[in-house]
């Protein structure tokens, strides 16, 4: 099998911790000129965007150089651009950095805040963040964490050692714990292992469960309890969507703070940052594939829900 030829490095440097888009040019392209293909695929831009982008040099190529407005179609070439960003409201709590050495960073993301650059959270991202605050522009992030779930996330700082990282969560090798608040069940025997097949199809918010083979499992155990709050320790050896979300909320005990499940409420509006979801990534631990080294890392955030319910539900932020 042919191995297909990496693309040239960026020409343009990030914006806030945010990649230049890069476009590749069809290699079966019939189009006369390269502007031409952009005014067709970038659609969504609006009504004369990408034209304006070309007069104001804003698109170029590899060698960093303008792409003129009547530049020839070149099947196979590369150009890139900064886009707009979207609107963003500020996420309004820090990403502290828990570890770092010359090849990870862990760091705690705060609830509200996306894990990597996605639909309208492109700036306000824990990796757009990290890479501005760190001065690390190749920094990556090896998994993801829900944006409203709080906690432990790892970021690699060298591309090519990303691969290496991302097969520890592909493999099962990290070990995880989970803390998560919800109600307090008497009659819900624990701990117990749940399992389930999960689906979350596109377009819609909620993810399912459905009959047939289980991908999604998931170990439940009753730390405490007080009152009508339990907290509940998690251990998840798959990572399906929402996978804790559905399973807490199958058990009878939905997370508190949680949009979704067990009905979907309506979208969060933009700057309501009172009732954060009370699902934490508590531990990761893992032997470093590059190093050697036995890594173990506790989240230093706080699930106020189980000390302070009464203020919580009132509003206080997490």
């Amino acid at each position: 099998m042919r191995r297909r030829t990496p693309p040239p490095p960026a020409p343009l440097p990030q914006r806030d911790g945010v990649d230049p888009v890069r476009v590749r040019l069809p290699v079966d392209g019939a189009w006369a000129t390269v502007r031409e293909h952009l005014v067709e695929r970038l659609t969504g831009a609006g009504p004369g965007v990408v034209e304006g982008m070309f007069d104001a040099g804003l698109i170029v190529g590899a060698d960093g150089r303008p792409v003129a407005p009547g530049a020839p179609y070149e099947p196979g070439m590369f150009v890139w651009f900064h886009r707009e960003l979207p609107p963003e409201v500020p996420v309004p709590f820090p990403v502290e950095v828990v570890y770092r050495d010359a090849h990870i960073v862990v760091a705690d993301k705060p609830h509200f805040l996306a894990t990597t650059p996605r639909g309208s959270h492109v700036a306000q991202t824990a990796l757009a963040r990290l890479r501005h605050e760190l001065g690390i522009p190749a920094l990556s992030a090896a998994h993801r964490l829900d944006r409203l779930t709080a906690g432990l996330v790892l970021f690699t700082v060298r591309p090519e050692e990303r691969g290496a990282y991302q097969s520890l969560f592909a493999e099962r090798l990290v070990r995880k714990e989970y803390e998560a608040i919800a109600p307090h069940d008497p009659a819900l025997a624990l701990p117990r292992t749940v399992r389930s097949r999960i689906v979350k199809e596109r377009g819609v918010q909620a993810a399912r469960e459905v009959e047939g083979e289980p991908n999604a499992e998931t170990y439940v155990e009753l730390a405490a309890h007080r009152e009508r709050l339990a907290r509940y320790r998690l251990l998840p050896a798959t990572g399906q969507t929402h996978q804790l979300r559905v399973h807490l909320n199958t058990l009878g005990v939905p997370i508190l703070g949680d949009p979704l499940y067990p009905e979907v409420t309506g979208p969060v509006p933009p700057g309501d940052f009172r009732r954060p979801l009370q699902l934490l990534a508590r531990r990761l631990a893992f032997t470093d594939p590059v190093t050697g080294a036995e890594h173990a890392f506790v989240s230093g955030c706080v699930l106020r829900a189980w000390s302070s319910y009464d203020t919580w539900a009132g509003g206080e932020q997490t």
